[in-house]
Formats: C-alpha cells, structure tokens, sequence
C-alpha cells in the first residue's frame, strides 16, 4: 500500500484537521465527538447535516457552506458515522427553524441518523438518497444506493434553505429532487481502505467493473474495458430508462470522477453524454464535471442526470460559497 499515511488510525482526524486549517475562513472542526461546521453560524435558517464514512472527500465535509450544508459528521474510511456526532453537531448547528439530515442510503447511515433523529428535541426531517440506479429503487433502507445524486440534492435544498424555506418545504423539495435524479458508474480498478491495506478487489488491465458503488466494491457485473462511447451508451440508457424523460426535457448532467480519472477523461464522457441526451431531444441547462463524489483512489466515473424545472433550475444558480464549490 502506497498512500500518505503517518497512523491509519489518525488518517481522518489528521486530514480534516488540515482541511479546517486551509479553509478557515469557512470550516470549525470539531474533535470529541467528531464533526464539522460553518464556521459561522446561521442565525435563522434550516439546518442542513450531511454525512457518512470518509473516503468520498469534497462530499461531505468539502460541501459545508453558504447555499449548502450546515454541518457534516464523517465516520471513518467507508464507515458509519455514530449518533453522539450527529446529535452534537445538529445541536451545535441548530437555529430554532429545525434540522433536516441528508442521508445515503446505506443501512448503518440510516439506522446512526435515525437513533440520532429519535434522541433530539429538535424538530427533525430526513431526505433518503438513493440515486444508483444499479440496483432496485426502494424507501426502506435497502436496495438502491445514494452515491453521487447526493450532491445534487444537497445543493438544491440547500440554496432553498437559505432562502428562507421551512423544514417541510426543503424535505418535499429534497424528496422530489432525489425522485429525479438517477446514477450509474463504472470503475477500471478498486481502491484500498487504508485499514486493509490492500485493494478491495482484483482486477485485471483489461476487464472494467460495471454498476460500482462508491465503497469500491464490485459492481453489477465484470467485462472487457470498452471505447468510452459504448460506456456512456450503457450508462445513459439505464439511467434514462429509469427518469423516462420526454422530449423537449431539461436536465442537469454530471459527470463525477470517483477520485483515480483525469478531467482529461471526465470531459470526454460529459461530450459523449451531452451528444446522446441532445440526439433524443433532451437539452442539458446546468452541468457540473469533476471529482466530488470519490471512493479514494478508485478510477471510474458515473453519469448523474437530473430532470430540472425552473425552481430547481433557479436554485441550482443561487450563490455558493464551500471549499469544493464557489459560485
């Protein structure tokens, strides 16, 4: 295992603590229990908490800011983070207008949020994402997984938080952004978990993982790398199969690279995605390419599309200002 690395066991406290020292101006990180804030805090607004295991950096921690998250509770590498970090942290970020956590659908992200949600006082909602459409869609907690849709929804509801939204109207606008937006990635490697020391699976020079998640683990399916069209192909006919958009649709499409994929690569996919969608009459309004949904060092990328109105439209422009997006 080749990686910058002191303890395994102080990776993430180390990092975030230098994250919090070059975006000072943005981020309070707190120790015991772990978890990051605005650095200043919102004196009458919605309260947005994201989180999950480390690996995926910007998300979650990388997102906190005007027009996006309030806080972020990362657990370590790929793994849960636990109630008392959630709890602390919509405590710490808590104005009075009630806290809505942003949740992947991964069961030990659903069950920390939901102990968390039941202990607090405050007035609390929860948005399930589960944007990956390779696996079944459900609102249970299992089947599809929340991966790089995450991001979309946290930016939409957080821009209407800040516009003053109540918590019922950014949990409806957060539950109709997700029922909107479908993903599908593709991987050439795995990763390693710094803890295992090793890649979380093998895979040869030629083959490619189709369908991955954002864990590094296997996908739908193994097969032969392929010319990135015939990918895209793949990946946009799931992904429209699921939307089911019409003609004359507008869309938000984001090409996320999952940490190993040169922009080189990611914008050559957002030319042969924007192609397809523009041949089957649909018109792409809002874009966004570049690695903010990660799995470490994995390369690979997924395709996220998004059916927009003009309120989403309106808020996808609305001001923001993160360590990983400026606008």
């Amino acid at each position: 295992m080749k990686k910058f690395v002191n303890d395994v066991e102080s990776l993430l406290a180390e990092s975030l603590q230098g994250m919090a020292a070059a975006h000072g101006d943005l981020l309070a990180l707190h120790l015991d229990p772990l978890y990051v804030t605005r650095k200043v805090l919102s004196k009458s607004k919605v309260a947005l908490i994201s989180g999950g295991g480390a690996g995926h950096e910007p998300l979650h921690c990388g997102l906190i800011g005007k027009g996006m998250l309030d806080a972020a509770c990362p657990g370590q590498v790929f793994t849960s983070p636990t109630p008392d970090q959630m709890m602390a942290a919509a405590a710490a970020v808590d104005s009075g207008k009630g806290v809505l956590f942003i949740v992947k659908n991964y069961a030990g992200d659903i069950m920390n949020f939901q102990m968390a949600a039941e202990m607090m006082q405050t007035p609390c909602a929860t948005v399930l994402v589960n944007d990956d459409v390779a696996v079944e869609r459900s609102t249970h907690g299992t089947g599809r997984r929340g991966v790089a849709g995450t991001l979309i929804v946290e930016k939409l509801v957080g821009a209407a938080a800040e516009f003053g939204a109540s918590l019922d109207q950014c949990k409806v606008l957060g539950d109709r952004v997700n029922s909107r937006t479908a993903s599908m990635g593709v991987a050439f490697t795995s990763c390693t978990v710094p803890a295992a020391g090793r890649a979380t699976f093998d895979i040869a020079d030629n083959e490619m993982e189709f369908g991955v998640g954002i864990h590094g683990e296997p996908g739908r399916r193994r097969g032969p790398v392929r010319p990135a069209q015939e990918l895209v192909d793949e990946l946009m006919a799931a992904i429209l199969g699921d939307l089911k958009p019409k003609a004359g649709s507008q869309v938000l499409l984001h090409v996320n690279g999952f940490g190993g994929t040169p922009l080189i690569e990611l914008y050559l996919l957002y030319h042969n995605a924007a192609q397809l969608l523009e041949k089957q009459g649909i018109k792409v309004v809002r874009s966004l390419v570049g690695n903010y949904t990660t799995a470490l060092e994995m390369a690979g990328a997924s395709l996220t599309v998004t059916l927009m109105d003009d309120e989403m439209t309106s808020l996808w422009d609305a001001p923001v200002h993160t360590a990983a997006l400026r606008w």
